[in-house]
């Protein structure tokens, strides 16, 4: 099953794990909008402006590539996505986001999304 998810941090740079995650997630049939400060296509999908706020339907997952410091501006936005879940990929953790999604019923996780991919656990 698809599941749409918002890769927050997105970057045309293939040396970063934000692009080896559309990459794989792609790979892996999930419905993928790049979300970040940079221009560009990832695999066929244009990057979406963080500073726009752009509204985004049926998000099921929202997997984190920004670190705490830069996220904290944008945390009521990420909150209205209104996904199932966030996953804060290794460097990107923040209790403070994770508490408030937690309060709003939002499933949080300390993962790899990578990993998760991987073995199966996405």
């Amino acid at each position: 099953m698809s599941k749409k998810t918002v890769i927050l941090g997105a970057t045309t740079n293939p040396m970063r794990y934000a692009y080896l995650a559309a990459e794989r997630l792609k790979a892996h049939d999930h419905e993928i909008v790049p979300v970040g400060i940079k221009k560009g296509d990832v695999f066929g999908e244009q990057i979406l402006d963080l500073r726009e706020k752009p509204t985004i339907d049926d998000v099921h997952t929202v997997t984190m590539y920004v670190g705490p410091r830069n996220q904290q501006e944008w945390e009521d936005y990420i909150l209205s996505l209104n996904p199932k879940r966030i996953i804060f990929n290794p460097g990107a953790e923040n209790p403070s986001l994770d508490e408030k999604a937690n309060k709003k019923g939002i499933e949080t996780l300390k993962a790899c999304t990578l990993v998760m991919l991987s073995n199966k656990l996405y």
